[in-house]
């Protein structure tokens, strides 16, 4: 499979540079606020993770949308914290217009359907947006041919060494459901968007050639 090189002449310009800087920006702050809710949640004993999702408890509801949030530990909070700066800058800056579907898709999706269908426990932790994030950019990139997804999601697989093993039940203290809805949606969501956020891609000049220019070259 031939893989394609981003055009130079957009990805090197000002306007390419300046949505980079946007998305790390965006993704920093979503990363900060986390550490913010952490830390006011220890210092202050709030024992915000009380709200997390409760499977078919109508109390447990709001999860869907405060679950990621919230963490067990500050070592559960820094495992999240790099993929998702890293995912988030790769989502909203390769992706823009996908980003503003897939996101929330795979920021609430996988809270509702635990609520519905998950087993009897507490579901907190960011680490379904990292799944459907990590899912999504590496489909996307592997339909699109695009290097810069494969090698963004690559890090992230380096970066979070137990992404696979996340995905197989059997660990009580893993919510492995939210992580598989997850990956799943965003298995979902890339094929359904993959004529979204085409990248330009870089030509050379044997394929600017018409094959009657090939065929003279030949004799």
């Amino acid at each position: 499979m031939q893989l394609h090189l981003p055009e130079p002449g957009y990805s090197e310009s000002d306007r390419a540079q300046g949505n980079f800087r946007l998305a790390l920006k965006l993704s920093l702050c979503f990363v900060l606020l986390l550490w913010i809710v952490t830390l006011l949640d220890w210092g202050l004993g709030l024992e915000l993770t009380r709200f997390g999702v409760r499977p078919r408890s109508f109390s447990g509801l709001p999860g869907v949308l405060v679950a990621p949030f919230l963490h067990g530990d500050f070592p559960h909070l820094i495992s999240n914290s790099l993929p998702l700066l890293v995912l988030g800058t790769g989502m909203l800056y390769l992706y823009p217009q996908s980003s503003l579907k897939v996101i929330p898709a795979v920021y609430l999706g996988p809270g509702f359907a635990v609520w519905l269908f998950g087993r009897p426990s507490l579901h907190i932790g960011a680490s379904g947006l990292i799944y459907g994030l990590a899912i999504y950019i590496l489909i996307s990139g592997i339909i699109r041919r695009d290097t810069r997804a494969v090698s963004a999601t690559m890090l992230v697989f380096f970066l979070y060494g137990t992404l696979l093993w996340g995905l197989l039940p059997g660990h009580s203290n893993i919510s492995w459901e939210t992580h598989l809805i997850a990956a799943l949606i965003g298995l979902a969501l890339a094929v359904l968007f993959r004529r979204l956020d085409v990248p330009l891609r870089k030509r050379y000049d044997w394929e600017n050639e018409s094959p009657d220019d090939s065929d003279q070259s030949l004799n």
